[in-house]
C-alpha cells in the first residue's frame, strides 16, 4: 500500500458579472483508492454543488463565483492499494467480450482521432503479440516520437497535431497513445492525477495526464510521457480524452494563476513508509467493478 498526501491551491480573478466553475480536484473513491482524510475550502460565500459520476467515480464540484478573487484549496491523504500482476499474463480482450461500459473507449474522440491512425498503428504494431507487450511497445514508441516540451500545444491540439509537431506535454503524449491503442481495437482512456516523481527541471509539481488501457478484464496504468512514477498516481478524473477530464472548466471572464500543488508519500498507520517506485509489473488502481 502507498499512502499519498496532496494539496491543490487554485486562484482566479473573476471579472463582472461573475463566472461558473466546474472543478475536479478531489480524489476518486474506489476500492483500490481509499480517501483517508480530506479538506476543501472556498474563500467566497457561494453555494457548492457536488456530484459523483458513477461510471468513472470522478467527483465534480460546481459553483458560481462573484466578481473578485476566487480561491479554492483542496487537500487529502489517499491510500493506494495496487492490483499487481506479471505483464506476461495480460492479454487483450476481444471486442465481443468487452463489458458494455468499456465500449466507449474504443471510439475516436475529440483529441484522439484513432480513425485516422489505423494504417500507422497496423504498420508499427500490427504483428506484435496482442497483450501487455504490445501496449508497452506503443507507450515506448510515443516516448521516442514525441519530445516533452512546455508551451508547444494548446487546448485544441489533437493526437495527430502532436505527431506532426513531434512535441507536447503530458496530455499530448496521452492522446497519442490512446489514439493508437483504439486504432488497434484496444480500449484506452485518459486519466488525470499528479506528476509525483517528475524531474524538478520540468517545473513545480503539477496536474498530470496518464493512460489506462483495458487488458485482462481491468484497467492498467501507463505513463507515455515517462515523466512521473505510476505507482503514485492518484485518480482524479477519467474520460475519453482531456475534454472529459479537466481539473477546472470555466464559463465566464476569468484570469487564472498557475496551480500550486504539493504531493508526497507518507508513512502508513503503522509508521511504515513505502516509497513509490518504477516497476515492470502491471499496475492497476481500478477496482474492476462495473
Amino acid at each position: 500500500m502507498i499512502r499519498i498526501s496532496f494539496s491543490v491551491a487554485l486562484q482566479y480573478a473573476v471579472s463582472s458579472p461573475g463566472a461558473d466553475f466546474i472543478f475536479n480536484v478531489q480524489a476518486a473513491h474506489t476500492r483500490q483508492q481509499r480517501v483517508v482524510s480530506e479538506h476543501l475550502t472556498v474563500n467566497q460565500a457561494v453555494m457548492l454543488q457536488s456530484h459523483t459520476d458513477v461510471p468513472s467515480r470522478a467527483r465534480y464540484l460546481r459553483l458560481s463565483a462573484q466578481p473578485g478573487l476566487l480561491e479554492l484549496r483542496s487537500s487529502a491523504v489517499v491510500d493506494l492499494h495496487h492490483h499487481i500482476v506479471p505483464p506476461e499474463h495480460l492479454a487483450e480482450v476481444p471486442v465481443r467480450q468487452l463489458p458494455p461500459q468499456v465500449l466507449p473507449y474504443l471510439y475516436p474522440s475529440r483529441y484522439c482521432e484513432s480513425d485516422h491512425l489505423g494504417a500507422l498503428a497496423m504498420q508499427e504494431f500490427g504483428r506484435l503479440w496482442q497483450g501487455h507487450q504490445r501496449v508497452i511497445a506503443i507507450r515506448d514508441w510515443v516516448q521516442r516520437r514525441v519530445v516533452f516540451r512546455g508551451n508547444t500545444s494548446t487546448s485544441t491540439t489533437t493526437a495527430r497535431d502532436t505527431l506532426a509537431s513531434g512535441a507536447g506535454v503530458c496530455r499530448d503524449f496521452a492522446h497519442v497513445m490512446i489514439a493508437l491503442c483504439r486504432a488497434l481495437n484496444i480500449p484506452a482512456r485518459f486519466v488525470t492525477g499528479f506528476d509525483y516523481g517528475a524531474d524538478p527541471a520540468l517545473g513545480p509539481p503539477d496536474f498530470h495526464a496518464y493512460v489506462e488501457v483495458y487488458l485482462g478484464g481491468r484497467w492498467y496504468l501507463f505513463d507515455p510521457s515517462g515523466t512521473a512514477i505510476p505507482m503514485a498516481f492518484v485518480r482524479l478524473a477519467t474520460g475519453r480524452d482531456a475534454s472529459d477530464s479537466a481539473f477546472a472548466t470555466i464559463f465566464g471572464p476569468v484570469a487564472s494563476q498557475p496551480p500550486v500543488i504539493r504531493i508526497e508519500a507518507l508513512p502508513d498507520d503503522r509508521g511504515l513508509l513505502q516509497m513509490p517506485q518504477h516497476t515492470t509489473d502491471a499496475l492497476s488502481t481500478d477496482d474492476g467493478a462495473p
